[in-house]
C-alpha cells in the first residue's frame, strides 16, 4: 500500500458494535426466556461465530441491518448440534461455549482454524471440571469434545491469569449448577458479562474483585444496544495521537473503564485526548465521544497491572512508541504469545523491520522512539488486530509497505481499511 507521508487523521467517524459485548449478548439472549432484539451487533467474522453456534443449538435468531432479533429457549430449551462446531478463529465463541455446552444434557464437538487450534484451553476446562463438566482435549487444545449429562456445582474460584473469557464461562456455567459460583480475579479484567447478567436478570452480586452469582433465576428478555467498540476505535485513536496536524473525533465508542487503559497511556505520554461521556450508559455501559488531537509524545513505561484493561491496544501502542521521543517499557506481556498469534514476537519482528530501535525483555519490550521508520514488508501472521497495527504503521514511512492477510481485518472489522483511507490526509 501507498503511504500518504506525511499523514494526518481528520474527521469524524463511528465503529462497529463492541465485540466483546456482542459475544455476550447472544449467549445470554439465547438461554433467557422470550425475545431479544440486540441493537448495533457487530458484523465480524468473530461475533457471527456466535450466532451461528446458537443457530445450531435450535436458537431462531435473524441477523438485518446492524439487528439481531433472537427467540430465547431459556435455560434448558438448547437442543443437541447435528454436526461440530467450528468457532473459527474467535476464542470467545469456543470458550463462552463451553461454559454453556457443559451443562447440556448432550455431547458436543468444537474445533477451529487453524491458529486458535494452538491456543490454550485448558485454562477453562479446569474450572470447569471442578464444578462437575467433563471435556476431552487435544492436549489442552482444539478440537474439545464436551460431555453433557453431568451434574454442575457452584465454585469458589480464584483466577491465576486475568481472562474476562475464563470469567465469563464459569458464571454461565453457574447459571445451570447448585449452590453459588464465586469468581475472584486478582487483577480486574473487562467487566461486561457481569454488566449484561444483572440487566438480564440473574441473581449476581459484585465486591470489588469478587464476583458472586446464584443459581435458579431465569433470565428476562430485553432490548440492547451494543456501544462501539472501543478496541476497534483504539487504532485510529492512538494514531491520530502520534501524528501531527490530527483532529479526530470517534462518536459513540464504549468507555467502560475496563476497556480503556490506552487512553490513560496515551494521557500520559502527552496525547491531547477530550472524552466527552454521555449523561447516561447503554444498557450499563458508559459511552461517549472521543476528540484526539496530533500531540507530541513521550515515551512511558507501562506494567502489567496496566494491561489487562488494554490487551488487544498493545500492538498499536508498540508502534506509537516509535513515534515519541525516549524509551517506552511494556512489561507483563506474556499472555501476548498465546492470542490470535504470537502477537509479541509479531511486534518485535515487525518494528524491527520498520527499522525501529526494539530491545526483547523476558516478558515485554522496549522501544526507543525518535527513529524514523523505513518501508517494509510486514508480516500479520493472519491476526488481525497485527494488520490494523502494520496499516497504520504504513501511513508513518516515506515509501511503500505491504501486509499480508489483509481480509482477515474482517475477525473484527470488515470496514476498517475504508475507514481509514476516509479520514486519512
Amino acid at each position: 500500500m501507498t503511504s500518504h507521508f506525511p499523514a494526518c487523521l481528520r474527521g469524524c467517524i463511528t465503529v462497529p458494535g463492541d465485540k466483546s459485548i456482542g459475544h455476550r449478548l447472544v449467549f445470554l439472549s439465547a438461554i433467557a426466556q422470550g425475545n431479544s432484539k440486540i441493537v448495533g451487533f457487530p458484523p465480524g467474522n468473530d461475533c457471527q461465530r456466535t450466532l451461528q453456534l446458537v443457530q445450531m443449538l435450535g436458537i431462531n435468531a435473524q441477523f438485518n441491518n446492524e439487528t439481531l432479533e433472537i427467540e430465547g429457549a431459556g435455560l434448558a430449551g438448547l437442543k443437541n448440534p447435528k454436526t461440530q462446531i467450528n468457532a473459527g478463529n474467535s476464542g470467545t465463541t469456543a470458550r463462552l461455549a463451553c461454559g454453556v455446552l457443559c451443562a447440556q444434557n448432550f455431547t458436543s464437538n468444537i474445533l477451529g482454524d487453524k491458529s486458535l487450534s494452538k491456543r490454550p484451553f485448558n485454562r477453562v476446562v479446569n474450572p470447569l471440571s471442578q464444578m462437575g463438566a467433563s471435556f476431552r482435549t487435544t492436549q489442552g487444545r482444539l478440537p474439545i469434545t464436551i460431555y453433557g449429562g453431568q451434574e454442575l456445582h457452584g465454585i469458589d474460584y480464584t483466577l491465576p491469569v486475568p481472562s474476562a473469557q475464563v470469567k465469563t464461562a464459569v458464571l454461565l456455567a453457574g447459571l445451570f449448577a447448585e449452590g453459588k459460583t464465586s469468581v475472584r480475579e486478582q487483577i480486574r479484567s473487562r467487566d461486561h458479562t457481569e454488566i449484561a447478567l444483572t440487566n438480564f436478570g440473574a441473581d449476581i452480586a459484585i465486591a470489588g474483585n469478587t464476583v458472586k452469582l446464584s443459581p435458579g433465576k431465569q433470565l428476562s428478555s430485553g432490548q440492547w444496544e451494543v456501544p462501539g467498540d472501543f478496541s476497534s476505535a483504539a487504532f485510529f485513536i492512538a494514531a491520530a495521537a502520534c501524528m501531527p496536524r490530527s483532529d479526530l473525533l470517534v462518536k459513540a465508542v464504549n468507555l467502560n473503564p475496563t476497556r480503556t487503559g490506552l487512553l490513560n497511556i496515551l494521557k500520559r505520554m502527552g496525547a491531547n485526548i477530550q472524552v466527552e461521556p454521555k449523561n447516561h450508559a447503554t444498557n450499563g455501559e458508559l459511552t461517549g465521544n472521543i476528540r484526539v488531537l496530533g500531540s507530541k509524545l513521550q515515551g512511558t513505561d507501562v506494567s502489567e497491572t496496566s494491561l489487562v484493561s488494554m490487551i488487544d491496544e498493545i500492538p498499536i501502542l508498540a508502534l506509537v512508541a516509535t513515534q515519541a521521543e525516549g524509551v517506552t517499557t511494556i512489561q507483563g506481556a506474556s499472555e501476548l504469545r498465546v492470542k490470535e498469534s504470537n502477537r509479541l514476537a509479531s511486534i518485535i519482528d515487525g518494528l524491527r523491520a520498520l527499522g525501529a530501535e526494539v530491545d526483547e525483555i523476558e516478558d515485554g519490550f522496549t522501544v526507543r522512539g525518535g527513529k524514523k521508520l523505513r518501508p517494509a514488508s510486514l508480516k500479520s501472521h493472519g491476526d488481525h488486530r497485527m494488520i490494523m497495527t502494520w496499516t497504520i504503521a504504513s501511513l508513518l514511512v516515506e515509501g511503500d509497505c505491504s501486509v499480508d492477510h489483509i481480509d482477515n481485518v474482517n475477525i473484527s472489522y470488515p470496514g476498517f481499511h475504508k475507514t481509514l483511507q476516509d479520514i486519512v490526509s
